[in-house]
């Protein structure tokens, strides 16, 4: 099934008034039955992850950070088991694991001498057992768990998906018998730029495609050391939004890119079925 300009904007607009939630997703699937609960949370991420880049700046200023930091003491001071960090989040609108971020940064810096790194900050929010205080922690995982757009959670079950179709686009090479190079073999060639797959025998893709709500459509030709990016001659899609029906599965993009990672990999998987 086609997804239609006017079909995702009524998706769109819906989105406006729920939170960022599972509970939310489950409410998007019953007022949209017809649609894929796999294409709802496609659209639901990449319409948050709009919104959270539109109001990121907001959150990171001192007065914001000290002001939601004074309102998790509170919080857990009255009740250290209740999700005080997940609430917080949910009611400034922002992502949970976002959050839980500025907090645990707030947190170190008031008990170390030196501010704490980047890769420091990463692992306790990849294993909030490392976080030295018991009720940071909690927040902190309560934060990770229920975050269904952001945080190590969800980048774990972005490459798990992106390593599945990996091996999927390999078979399909090997199955048509396309002479190719993997990461492996560029690295050990000295490749600078490792690609998943580079195919040693030109092969031409026409197929006109857009990211899911973006009226924007390219052309994409893989040649056997790069792809490259035109506007197409003669669209071969009815709808500009019918990239949904190619990787409904991944819930973000890259920045600065028009097509997700997992999307170019099934759009070239598409293009060899059709070979």
């Amino acid at each position: 099934m086609i997804l239609t300009k006017a079909q995702y904007e009524e998706i769109a607009q819906c989105l406006v008034s729920v939170p960022p939630t599972r509970q939310s997703l489950r409410k998007l699937k019953q007022r949209f039955p017809s649609q894929s609960q796999a294409t709802l949370l496609s659209i639901f991420s990449q319409e948050y992850q709009k919104h959270i880049k539109r109001t990121h700046a907001k959150h990171h200023t001192p007065e914001a950070i000290e002001s939601y930091y004074q309102r998790y003491l509170n919080g857990v001071g009255k009740n250290g088991a209740a999700p005080v960090l997940l609430e917080l989040a949910n009611e400034v609108d922002y992502a949970p694991s976002l959050m839980a971020r500025i907090i645990l940064e707030r947190f170190l810096q008031g008990h170390e001498q030196t501010p704490p790194s980047k890769s420091v900050i990463n692992s306790m929010l990849r294993d909030p057992s490392q976080i030295p205080d018991g009720v940071l922690a909690n927040q902190v995982y309560q934060c990770i768990v229920n975050d269904c757009c952001y945080g190590p959670l969800v980048d774990c079950i972005k490459h798990a998906i992106g390593y599945e179709h990996e091996v999927l686009l390999r078979d399909l090479l090997l199955k048509k018998n396309l002479s190719f190079l993997d990461e492996d073999q560029l690295r050990a060639k000295g490749y600078d730029k490792t690609p998943d797959f580079i195919l040693q025998v030109p092969v031409g893709l026409d197929q006109a495609w857009s990211s899911i709500g973006m009226d924007l459509s390219r052309n994409w030709t893989a040649t056997g050391k790069e792809a490259s990016c035109s506007k197409p001659r003669s669209p071969q899609t009815s709808s500009p939004y019918a990239i949904a029906q190619l990787d409904p599965e991944d819930p973000g993009r890259e920045a600065g890119s028009n097509v997700t990672f997992l999307q170019y990999k099934l759009l070239a998987a598409s293009a060899l079925n059709l070979r």
